[in-house]
This record gives structure tokens, C-alpha cells and sequence, in this order.
């Protein structure tokens, strides 16, 4: 493509999308929706603005918790040990994987291709699915996040949930190899942007002492410093339609919906959450104001199983990458392991 800023007049017309890309953040999300209430109810705009800064100050201890683990996690190269977890008998790769699942310090992208690098690598696809299922749920950040807005029993329910989804999974997956399927599950090989990892590496060593290097050490500061505002944008979005959710929605809408014990609810929160493109970490606190509207524990823990696992950018990252069985596999295991996970949470 030519280079305009040396063929034209006028100066860098690129340039203009760095300058207006922040309109596209959740920064700017959020500001709009208060000057919104500032124009519309100007009377509500403080009870607004003081119930999501106090929300978002509630959870400021969790997400520096966080930020400091997923910044020691990466500058030690700790997923080297995930790695090896796919190394050995297949049904303890299984358990290894659904446990690692939760663990891994990896974003939505990273994933990809270090499930691409673990088939490639030899990895059994049930083991591999027992990763998939599971790591999308919880990890350190979103365990401690969804502690602050909804309560240790809610994490402490939903990383039991990401580990057994996963177990059941991946055993699901060896059964139906058994019989001869899924013999080929990639589509072709990935590609990936420069945010993404490399495949994993097995004898690769982490290093727990990571300030004695000096690039390890800049990685810890880089992946703090853009960890912590990735999740104090989205974070400060998620309290801001928390507090909108709160005072403008009507409760008994909320209930009708997605209230009550039965079952129907819950269905309904999954294929709602289902398409859904709120990540682990917007999730907990909205959940948290249509539990306040009325929504049953058993439909927002389905809604917040089904929109991590089959959220339509999820779906279309497994879609490129492996063979329509597998994919349609994947989405059915997340979808009914959402539902069951609702109705189990909620009789507990």
C-alpha cells in the first residue's frame, strides 16, 4: 500500500486513526452513558457516579491482587508448567488439564494458538477440550473479580464448575475418540497477531526469581502496567451499567425474566448469555445488579458459564481453528454445561 504521508499534501491521514481510536474504548462507553444521565436525569447523575466509584473501590484490592499475580505468572513464564500437564497418560492429562485450565494466565487470544501448539504437539483432543472448557471460566483475576462483586461462593462455585466442565469434557471427547472420532481435528494452521503466544514449549524452565533478569523484569512491569488498565476500563464500564441497571431497569422485569428457582430461567440466561461479548471480567459486576433486580443465583452463574465459553468471538476463534465436529462439540458441551451448572448451583 502506498505510503500517503510522503505522496500527499496532506499530512499523515493515518495518523488519524490513532488520534480518534479512543472513541472506541470503554473509556469513552462509559463517559458517554454519564453525560447521558447528566442530560437526561441530571437529579440521579450524583447517585450514579457515587455508586459505581464506590463498586469500583470495592474491587480496587482484587484487581491490584491480580494485576501483581498475572504480571509474576507472565514474567516467569510460569504456562510452561500448564504445558506439561499434556505430557504423559491420557487420563491424567485429562485432570491435569481441567485443573490447569483455571490456573493459566492467558488472554482470550493466547489461547488459541497454544491449543493449536498442544494438538501440534501431539496432545490428545480430550485432553485439549478439557483446557478449552475450563480456561475461559476462571483464572487468578477473573476468581478474585468475581469475588468482589458476588462473593466467595460464587467464585469459589464457579472454578468448581470450570473443573469439573472441563473434566467432563475432556472424558466426553475420549469416549467419542474411542469409537473413532475426531481422528483430525485441526481445520489448517492458525494465524495469530502480535498479541498472541507462541505455541508452548516443554523444557522451557519458569524462573520464580525473575527480577535477577533484566527482560523479565520489563515484562513484569509491562503486563502490570496493561493489565491493570485493561481491567480498570472495563471494570469502570461494567459498575457505570451496573449503576444504570440499578437505578433505570425495573426489578420486576429482571424477576420476570430470570427470576425464580425453576428451571426455565435458566435456560433462558444461557441462551441469552450464550452470543453474549461481556468477558470475565465485566461479567461478575453486572451480574451483581440484576441479582439486585431479582435474577436467581442458578441464572446468573449459567449466564456467566455459557457467555465465557460460548460467546460469538470464542465461537468464531474455535471456528478457524478446527473441523466442524469438534466445533459443534465444543458449543454443545458449553451450552448444556452451562444449564446443568445453573440448576446444580442453584440447589446448592
Amino acid at each position: 500500500m502506498a505510503d500517503l504521508s510522503q505522496n500527499s499534501s496532506h499530512p499523515l491521514p493515518e495518523a488519524k486513526g490513532p488520534r480518534l481510536a479512543w472513541l472506541k474504548t470503554p473509556w469513552t462507553v462509559s463517559l458517554l452513558i454519564l453525560c447521558a444521565v447528566l442530560l437526561l436525569d441530571p437529579g440521579n447523575f450524583q447517585a450514579v457516579i457515587i455508586f459505581a466509584a464506590k463498586a469500583l473501590a470495592h474491587t480496587g484490592r482484587y484487581i491490584l491482587f491480580a494485576v501483581l499475580l498475572l504480571a509474576y505468572l507472565k514474567a516467569t513464564g510460569a504456562e510452561t508448567m500448564v504445558a506439561r500437564a499434556f505430557v504423559g497418560r491420557e487420563v491424567r492429562m485429562i485432570f491435569l488439564a481441567a485443573v490447569f485450565g483455571g490456573l493459566a494466565p492467558f488472554c482470550s487470544c493466547e489461547v488459541i494458538p497454544f491449543i493449536a501448539g498442544l494438538l501440534a504437539l501431539g496432545a490428545p483432543l480430550s485432553a485439549v477440550m478439557a483446557f478449552w472448557l475450563a480456561s475461559p471460566l476462571i483464572d487468578p483475576p477473573t476468581l478474585l473479580i468475581t469475588a468482589g462483586a458476588l462473593g466467595w461462593d460464587f467464585a469459589i462455585g464457579k472454578a468448581v464448575i470450570a473443573v469439573a466442565l472441563g473434566l467432563f469434557g475432556g472424558f466426553f471427547v475420549k469416549t467419542l475418540m474411542g469409537q473413532g472420532a475426531f481422528a483430525d481435528p485441526l481445520k489448517q494452521a492458525p494465524s495469530c497477531s502480535s498479541c498472541c503466544s507462541s505455541g508452548p514449549k516443554l523444557d522451557d524452565k519458569p524462573q520464580w526469581k525473575f527480577w535477577q533478569d533484566p527482560e523479565r523484569r520489563l515484562k513484569f512491569r509491562s503486563e502490570f502496567v496493561s493489565n491493570g488498565l485493561f481491567l480498570l476500563k472495563w471494570l469502570a464500564l461494567a459498575y457505570v451499567l451496573e449503576a444504570i441497571l440499578v437505578h433505570y431497569v425495573p426489578a420486576d422485569l429482571i424477576a420476570g425474566l430470570v427470576g425464580g428457582d425453576g428451571v426455565v430461567p435458566i435456560v433462558l440466561a444461557a441462551l441469552v448469555g450464550m452470543p453474549a461479548y461481556l468477558n470475565s471480567y465485566v461479567a461478575p459486576p453486572l451480574l451483581a445488579g440484576l441479582m439486585e433486580q431479582g435474577m436467581s443465583a442458578g441464572a446468573a452463574m449459567s449466564f456467566m458459564v455459557a457467555g465465557a465459553v460460548s460467546s460469538i468471538p470464542a465461537m468464531a476463534a474455535v471456528w478457524s481453528l478446527v473441523k466442524p465436529k469438534v466445533f459443534a462439540t465444543y458449543l454443545g458441551l458449553g451450552v448444556s454445561g452451562a444449564i446443568v451448572s445453573g440448576v446444580l448451583f442453584q440447589l446448592i
